[in-house]
């Protein structure tokens, strides 16, 4: 933990926006350099204009093959676009438009020249191709300008196709190395115009509007509860107010700033501004008006993340959060399908595992990533996908599908309905959890490793882990893919009665992750983790077979 951490920003803990802004322009990748090249993670492509890994060079090149990917799968609808409060999103998206144009897509940008929300974008994805009338003119697209959380010096860029989430790996790794041999031959074959004649769209109306599908607000307006919610200087900056006026609620935008550099953040716990409203010290500002309110919330730069406070709990643990909100939508929601399952990354609570199986409802555990909800959501089979980073969807009240991508603004609002209805607050209803199944404790932490034991990690097999215990417990698992569809995890997950860990390469630095749960309790967990590490460590050590 940073000795500064949870402290508000100071002078020098901000960024030259102007400088970060003309390096976009000024600096040029050099794909000799791997840290320079076009690379998509589980949220598409990011890095910064200072160290040339997001720069003008890279968003003309991923915007003109994500244009040819498109026309490759034959979807020739508008692509919707949009882009949040961070400094370099504005000019990529000119960069992005450019582009479009140039090729002739049909494209639709917010009306109002406002932010975009990455789950507006997704909903609007859905909301054309699920119209027939206006899916007869082609199935839709689109292009959130975000890196989520990241740190302000950050530039994000991902591709949504037809289904409105996350683009699978299949479609990343094609646009990403298309970008790259577009900028190793010197962006040749780009075609760009200017963006003179593009069309619009109403993001915040559409989105807003529909809202009263998926939430109750006549419980919430019914029960005059205070409601605070804090933007974080994000992209839902107006749709809080708007969600207020709209619905008639008690509700208080407690921080209408926006500022790229985001100096009124405090630090995160590594010292960074970060904007992750599931970190304590990032939200060591909004819990300062913790007791102010029943509910009180906060979203990440591009909305699809959120942060749960309430008076009597403080911030709530992500995974506290998702297990309250599935043991109440299951409870709530009678139209929804009775074989829907509960959808959760297996880096996230067991407590959730718990919670599914006191339902009578299967458990459908995938690999980190949103994209693979998508399938379900799409298709009412999953009704709701959770990850412990903050990240959750869920379906309408009749059963359909919502968004396709993480919806932090909904599972704010979810947060309030449940303390409108119940007349407890969630970390209230959590408490009742433990008190039924024990209360695990959980931690993420990182061990060292090199490119090339990060690359085995990888690739290892459950079956290569020799242990036949973990902390004492009898293992009863070793998994290198998801129970619930069958994917490859990207590293492997051991499970015992009572605990379990998770162990995953990181894809920016060198060290694996080992996410680590057990419902005996911290001095437990810290063997669990300790044993994990040795387990890893032993099986990387292995010759290869």
């Amino acid at each position: 933990m940073h000795e500064r951490a949870g402290t508000p920003a100071t002078e020098s803990d901000l960024i030259d926006v102007e400088a970060l802004v003309r390096a976009y322009y000024e600096q040029h990748p050099d794909a000799a350099v791997p840290e320079q090249r076009v690379a998509f993670g589980t949220s598409g492509h990011r890095g910064s204009s200072l160290t040339s890994s997001f720069n003008e060079d890279h968003i003309l090149a991923i915007t003109q093959a994500i244009v040819e990917y498109r026309t490759a799968q034959g979807i020739i609808g508008p692509l919707f676009i949009g882009a949040d409060t961070h400094a370099l999103s504005a000019p990529a998206q000119t960069t992005a438009l450019d582009v479009l144009v140039g090729n002739q897509v049909r494209v639709l940008v917010d009306e109002f020249d406002d932010y975009v929300p990455t789950p507006a974008l997704s909903h609007a994805i859905l909301k054309w191709n699920n119209d027939p009338a206006t899916r007869a003119e082609g199935e839709a697209d689109g292009i959130v300008i975000t890196p989520s959380h990241n740190p302000p010096h950050d530039g994000g860029f991902k591709y949504n196709p037809p289904h409105g989430g996350p683009a699978d790996s299949d479609a990343t790794s094609w646009i990403a190395n298309r970008a790259n041999e577009l900028i190793e031959g010197g962006l040749r074959g780009v075609r760009q115009a200017e963006p003179s004649a593009v069309e619009t769209y109403d993001f915040l109306g559409n989105y807003v509007d529909d809202l009263a599908n998926i939430i109750d607000f006549d419980a919430i307006r019914r029960s005059g509860i205070r409601i605070g919610a804090d933007p974080l200087g994000g992209a839902s900056v107006h749709y809080w107010a708007a969600i207020r006026d709209r619905y008639e609620l008690d509700l208080t935008v407690v921080n209408e700033r926006v500022d790229p550099a985001w100096s009124f953040m405090t630090l995160d716990w590594d010292g960074k501004i970060r904007m992750d409203p599931s970190s304590p010290s990032a939200m060591a500002s909004v819990l300062e008006h913790g007791t102010s309110y029943d509910i009180l919330t906060g979203n990440d730069a591009d909305a699809d993340r959120h942060g749960i406070v309430t008076p009597d709990g403080g911030l709530m643990n992500p995974n506290h959060y998702l297990a309250v909100a599935i043991e109440y939508l299951f409870a709530h929601r009678p139209e929804w399908r009775a074989d829907a399952a509960i959808g959760k990354t297996l880096v996230s609570s067991s407590m959730i595992d718990r919670v599914a199986d006191a339902l009578g409802r299967r458990l459908w555990e995938v690999p980190v990533g949103f994209k693979w909800f998508v399938p379900g959501l799409i298709d009412g089979s999953v009704a709701f996908g959770g990850e412990e980073s903050a990240g959750a969807s869920f379906l309408r009240f009749d059963g359909t599908v919502w968004t396709t991508d993480k919806d932090g603004i909904l599972l704010c609002l979810l947060a309030s309905e449940i303390r409108a209805v119940t007349g407890r607050s969630p970390s209230e209803l959590y408490a009742d959890l433990v008190a039924r199944f024990g209360d695990p404790a959980y931690e993420r932490t990182d061990a060292a490793a090199s490119a090339a034991q990060k690359a085995a990690l990888g690739k290892l097999d459950g079956d290569s882990i020799s242990a036949t215990e973990l902390a004492g417990q009898p293992i009863t698992a070793k998994l290198s893919h998801a129970p619930g569809n069958g994917a490859a995890i990207g590293g492997v997950k051991v499970e015992t009665a009572g605990a379990w860990f998770a162990a995953r390469p990181s894809g920016t630095e060198d060290v694996y992750k080992i996410y680590a749960e057990s419902f005996t309790g911290p001095e437990h967990l810290r063997l669990v983790q300790a044993e994990a590490k040795a387990i890893v460590d032993s099986a990387l050590a292995q010759p290869a077979g």
